[in-house]
């Protein structure tokens, strides 16, 4: 994001446990488009990767699936959810911070995978109760692809057409052992493994880097709060209105429905993203 410091803690970023594997989605509404086969020929092309339609209507379930409301035409799961038959489907992974429940394994396998000061204690994201991943030298990079990069490949092998990797912003909760351009390094990994495996990948937040989305290799965005900081016009120029936009206030979603609504897809979601029948449940679209 353009204001990296001391920001209240409204963006979403929680899942709910992992949920049932995916299966491939029926194609409709014209923005549901299936990945291209492999060829007989020894060399296999790849996976051709389909960029979401501008201004689709759009849902953000990334706490917890359930039948998407009238009209919506893109929509935002978890990758351990099933994606919404006939819809484009959005695949949600934690990239740059762990999964408070899955702390433990990181601990047991891969330890130094995890940012830590310089008296071993972990970094966190104290806001979501998540430590944050080392992205800092090129080796611990790669090895974090091949992790993240699993997931990725599960997201297209259960019928998604695009993945959001989050918290690419991680490096601004780093106490300053991170820099953008270890995430930025990172995050171009990531794209390359999302587009071998047919996917489309969508910049999380983070305005300062809407420079390098061609080098990376971000194909849309979306953004959490544009409207609460002014900021839904860059993103939407960036990626020609190529952008999901999540509020969580009705002052941020009016202020996001005048900005960009008319060409971009906004959706107000409450701050847990609970599902459709639990208390709290807040779903509107301008």
């Amino acid at each position: 994001m353009s204001q990296p410091t001391v920001r209240p803690p409204l963006r979403r970023k929680r899942v709910l446990a992992a949920l049932a594997g995916g299966i491939a989605v029926a194609a409709g509404a014209g923005l549901l488009l299936s990945h291209a086969s492999a060829t007989d020929s020894p060399a296999k092309a790849a996976p051709k990767v389909v960029p979401p339609t501008a201004n689709a209507v759009f849902d953000y379930q990334i706490g917890g699936p359930y039948t998407p409301p009238a009209g919506v035409e893109a929509v935002s799961r978890d990758r351990g959810a099933r994606p919404a038959d006939g819809l484009y489907n959005i695949c949600y992974v934690n990239a740059f911070q762990t999964q408070p429940n899955a702390l433990d394994r990181w601990e047991e396998d891969d330890p130094d995978l995890l940012l830590r000061n310089a008296d071993g204690g972990l970094i966190e994201d104290e806001d979501w109760g998540e430590a944050l991943l080392d992205t800092s030298t090129g080796d611990k990079r790669t090895r974090l692809a091949k992790i993240v990069g699993e997931w990725i490949d599960g997201c297209a092998e259960s019928g998604f057409q695009a993945v959001e990797p989050d918290n690419l912003d991680s490096y601004e909760r780093s106490d300053g052992l991170l820099t953008r351009a270890d995430n930025a390094a990172f995050a171009k990994l990531l794209a390359d493994r999302a587009h071998a495996a047919g996917l489309a990948i969508g910049q999380k937040n983070t305005t300062d880097l809407l420079g390098q989305r061609r080098e990376i290799g971000f194909d849309f965005a979306v953004a959490e709060e544009c409207g609460r900081y002014d900021e839904c016009a860059d993103y939407a120029a960036a990626y020609e209105d190529k952008v999901f936009v999540v509020e969580y206030t009705a002052d941020d979603f009016k202020e996001a429905c005048s900005s960009v609504g008319a060409t971009v897809s906004v959706v107000r979601r409450d701050l847990d993203v609970v599902p459709a029948g639990r208390p709290g449940y807040v779903f509107r679209a301008c």
